[in-house]
This record gives structure tokens, sequence and C-alpha cells, in this order.
């Protein structure tokens, strides 16, 4: 039992020291170019603005649907009248 776990914790060790110079040299593989910030930006663009569009939709819709329901005229007017 100790021997296995020797063997698996310096197996495991030996795994993390192949993957140490993998992270050094990563910057290799990104391939940055000029295009790069633009995706970035319409990645964000998405992210931000689509979710506040979305919700301006719905606001506008929900506003429409209360406006011309003649049931929410009923509602509105005061019991005393």
């Amino acid at each position: 039992m100790y021997r296995q776990s020797i063997k698996s914790g310096l197996m495991m060790s030996l795994l993390f020291a192949a993957n140490a110079h993998a992270a050094v040299d990563s910057y290799r593989f990104t391939h940055v170019t000029i295009a790069t910030p633009w995706y970035i930006f319409i990645f964000l663009l998405m992210g931000v603005f689509v979710p506040f569009v979305l919700m301006a939709v719905l606001a506008w819709r929900v506003a429409m649907k209360k406006s011309s329901s003649p049931a929410s005229d009923i509602a509105r007017k005061p019991i005393s009248e």
C-alpha cells in the first residue's frame, strides 16, 4: 500500500512537472492578431447589450398590452366613484 502511494505520488509530480514547461511557453500557441480585440469587443457587446435590448422589448410589449386592454382601465378607477 505504501509503495503504491509513493508510485502514484511520483507519477503525479512527473505529470505536473511535464505541464510546467508548457505553461511557460503557452503564448506561442495563442496567435494574437490585430483582429483579436475586435473579437473580444463583439463578444462583450453581445453579452452586455443583448440582455438590455431584450429587457427594453419585453417592457415595451408589456406596456402595450396593459394600455390596450379595457380591463386595466376598470381596475384603475377608484371604488368611491
